[in-house]
């Protein structure tokens, strides 16, 4: 078995879930787009998942690999049909490369925030023995706001009505940050973009309350990461 993730920066890494990986002795292997590394042949994948990151969906011109990025994405979800995992922009992308639209979020959400599965998110395999309410890592500007063809939203928060999707029978998505762990927060503010952009939209001295909140919640952030690999890797065997 073998996984291809789609980074966006070094520092948007797989997080949490790459201890799932090791523990499983799953082999995968990091295309990192912003160095300019290129998307391998696909066939050669049994699961794609694409990461975070602080462009849009939007930005070709300042980012011009995500035009082969969202070519990637479709070939891989319409014509391989094999499993997909995207966080936060692999969210976004799935949506934009599929024929749904993204807009800016009116009220970004940056924090500690709560999502409730739908009907269909508590009947879907990726939420399988989860609880209904759960707590997340959010960190986003922008949100689905159409959805792509063949798809069901799983679940939603006050802020975002599109907070988890399935496309078709193995494509899933998450607009939070299900990969998150104790360095998390840490790896991001070094990235001037996202350091910029937390402190444009909230101001200056909110990172401490958001690191107490998630030190707080650690143990159950990470459960819920070690469920949804579980019930990933369920569809992959």
């Amino acid at each position: 078995m073998r996984i291809l993730v789609l980074q966006h920066l070094e520092s948007d890494h797989p997080g949490m879930l790459r201890n799932c990986l090791s523990e499983y002795d799953i082999e995968w292997d990091a295309v990192l787009l912003e160095k300019g590394q290129e998307i391998p042949d696909l066939n050669a994948y049994d699961a794609m998942w694409v990461m975070g990151g602080p462009m849009n969906v939007w930005d070709i011109e300042k980012y011009p690999w995500l035009v082969d990025e969202k070519n990637a994405i479709r070939f891989w979800v319409e014509e391989l049909k094999r499993p997909y995992l995207g966080i936060c922009l692999g969210h976004q992308l799935l949506a934009d490369a599929l024929g749904g639209k993204c807009f800016p979020q009116d009220t970004p959400e940056i924090g500690i925030f709560e999502i409730e599965l739908n009907n269909n998110g508590i009947n879907d395999t990726i939420f399988n023995g989860m609880d209904e309410r759960q707590f997340c890592l959010q960190w986003h500007f922008v949100k689905v706001k159409e959805l792509p063809k063949n798809s069901l939203v799983l679940a939603s928060s006050s802020l975002c009505e599109v907070q988890a999707m399935k496309v078709g029978h193995c494509a899933w998505s998450m607009q939070y940050h299900v990969e998150v762990e104790p360095e998390t927060i840490d790896n991001w503010i070094s990235d001037t973009d996202y350091r910029f952009s937390l402190e444009e939209s909230l101001g200056k001295g909110v990172l401490d309350d958001i690191k107490k909140q998630a030190t707080l919640l650690m143990p159950n952030l990470n459960s819920n990461c070690r469920k949804i690999f579980s019930n990933f890797l369920s569809v992959l065997r």
